[in-house]
């Protein structure tokens, strides 16, 4: 199995926790359907009807990914206008009966990120390829929000090595708690460990299937620990799928 590995950047992005309402805050980086939704923009597939979750959300495709900037977070209040109902007013015609209404928003700050994918199906993963190394999507790019518009670039393709249980190894992407070895991850000096609760799995009526904890160094740096499964690539670095 080989990986393809591409850097995605914007000057801001969104991904929404799942239990946020009035004042929306966001993942630390994306959750896998929102990878896939990342995905699936470049490769043209229809949003409407899910199809980016069913190529890239499915047991075929793995996702990992890797946090390249410091984690940093910022709120920023959204002027918001309702255009629903029967309350809809031209912003222009009468300001003072606009129903508007202003949203604090988190958002993060210069976020950068390297996401690595692995598909079964060689016709999907060559199209990727195709797409990323060529620099170029079918949709326009963005990171969780429309608005927020994101670059990439290619960075190579690897072959994979398969580890089980082994060693505590030094892993460069954020782990899912279900897949950590109880007792074995190392706290070490000068690192930071946040935990955040992700859908990891979301099948492609947008039903999650599953949640779990997933644990990550916001600076970027390494976790080290044991792990059921991961993966080492040809350049060195270890990587844990969600």
């Amino acid at each position: 199995m080989k990986v393809l590995a591409f850097d995605i950047w914007a000057d801001y992005a969104h991904f929404r926790k799942f239990y946020t309402t009035s004042s929306p805050l966001t993942f630390s980086f994306p959750p896998p359907s929102a990878i896939a939704g990342i995905l699936g923009a470049i490769c043209g597939l229809d949003k409407n009807k899910n199809e980016y979750l069913k190529v890239f959300g499915g047991e075929m495709c793995k996702v990992a990914l890797r946090i390249l900037r410091p984690v940093r977070k910022v709120r920023v209040g959204i002027n918001l206008l309702e255009t629903k109902g029967t309350n809809f007013r031209l912003p222009m015609s009468d300001k003072n009966l606009a129903p508007h209404t202003q949203i604090r928003t988190e958002f993060i700050k210069n976020p950068a990120f390297r996401i690595y994918i692995a598909h079964q199906d060689p016709n999907i993963f060559n199209h990727l390829y195709k797409h990323i190394i060529e620099h170029k999507s079918i949709y326009t790019v963005s990171l969780g929000l429309s608005e927020l518009l994101a670059d990439f670039r290619y960075i190579g393709i690897y072959s994979l090595e398969t580890k089980f249980e082994g060693k505590p190894a030094e892993i460069n992407t954020p782990v899912t708690a279900d897949n950590i070895i109880p007792d074995t991850l190392e706290i070490e000096t000068g690192k930071k460990y946040f935990k955040e609760k992700l859908p990891v799995r979301m099948n492609h009526d947008r039903i999650v299937e599953k949640y779990d904890d997933v644990i990550f160094e916001p600076e970027g740096n390494t976790i080290k620990a044991q792990l059921k499964t991961y993966y080492t690539l040809e350049n060195g670095d270890n990587i844990a799928f969600f």
